[in-house]
Formats: structure tokens, C-alpha cells, sequence
């Protein structure tokens, strides 16, 4: 047996590099549940979001998802594959918009474009990453974007790239 040890993580500021697309998984199916959970817990009263008799008399016909449901579930879709241990701190968010509205049953897919990253000037060992997080549902309707500003960690010495495995000690064999 060879003993190799791997960690999940996400990349550090230098395994990111602008124009790649990061296509995540799984997907999520978001459930009647998950709204009424979220939008109950998030103290927002909107009928759109609880009522179902008021909601089928919208030009919609039935209850949508809170978008800010969405737009949590967008962002956290993309943790594991980016940012998971390897963040220090959001920055903020831009350009966010919903071009559809995602309804109990939809499944959620997500990408995310690194958008543009820099070193920071006054963080040694950090840099700032711009991603630009895209969802879809099912039949590809884009339901959410957003354009994220993140402090990532560098790569400190001695860790591993991705896809390497972590250095083991041992004894000579």
C-alpha cells in the first residue's frame, strides 16, 4: 500500500488563472422546503416566496424561490472546488442578477469564470480573486449571476499542488 494521503481543499490564489471555467458538482435540486425554510429563517414575509393562493395569481402562476436562496446556493456550489480552506475573507458582490426565477423542483448547475486576480499589496501571501459565478437550471435558463470579490490565501511553501500527494514521513524501507 503506498500510503498516499490526499486532502479536499479548494486552490490557492496561485492554481487560479483568469479565463478558466470551473464547472461544479454535484447539482442541486431545490425543493418547496428549501424556500419556505430559508425564506422563513431569513425573516422575509414575501407572499411570492410562502403564499401559494396570492403566488398563482402573479404573472408567474405559483411561488418562486427566494433569490437570495439562489444566490447562497450558487456560491456555496462553488466551496469545494475553490475556495474550501483557502479563503481568508468575501470581499463583496457585483453584478448580481436573476434573469429567470427558479421554482420548487428546478435543479441548480454552476460554473464560475475567474474573472481577474491580483496580488494584494498590503497582505503578503494573499492575493484577490474576482470569480464570476453563473447558475442555470435544468433547461439551461441562466437563473442567477454574480460577480464575487474574494481574499485567497498563496500557496504557502511546502504544500502540495492539487493532484499531488501530500509528503508522507517515514522511515527508510
Amino acid at each position: 500500500m503506498s500510503g498516499r494521503r490526499f486532502e479536499q481543499r479548494g486552490r490557492y490564489f496561485d492554481e487560479l488563472e483568469e479565463g478558466d471555467v470551473y464547472v461544479h458538482a454535484p447539482a442541486r435540486t431545490v425543493t418547496e422546503a428549501d424556500n419556505v425554510l430559508f425564506t422563513t429563517m431569513t425573516m422575509n414575509p414575501q407572499s411570492l416566496h410562502l403564499d401559494a393562493e396570492w403566488s398563482a395569481g402573479t404573472e408567474f402562476g405559483e411561488r418562486l424561490v427566494n433569490s437570495m436562496f439562489t444566490l447562497s446556493t450558487l456560491v456555496g456550489l462553488s466551496v469545494a472546488q475553490l475556495t474550501q480552506g483557502t479563503i481568508v475573507a468575501n470581499l463583496g458582490m457585483t453584478d448580481i442578477r436573476f434573469p429567470s426565477p427558479m421554482r420548487a423542483g428546478d435543479t441548480m448547475t454552476a460554473e464560475t469564470l475567474i474573472f481577474g486576480k491580483r496580488l494584494s499589496q498590503s497582505r503578503p501571501g494573499q492575493g484577490v480573486v474576482e470569480f464570476e459565478h453563473t447558475a442555470r437550471d435544468q433547461h439551461g435558463n441562466v437563473v442567477a449571476v454574480a460577480r464575487r470579490s474574494t481574499l485567497m490565501l498563496c500557496r504557502p511553501e511546502g504544500v502540495p499542488a492539487l493532484g499531488e500527494p501530500e509528503a508522507t514521513s517515514g522511515g527508510d524501507a
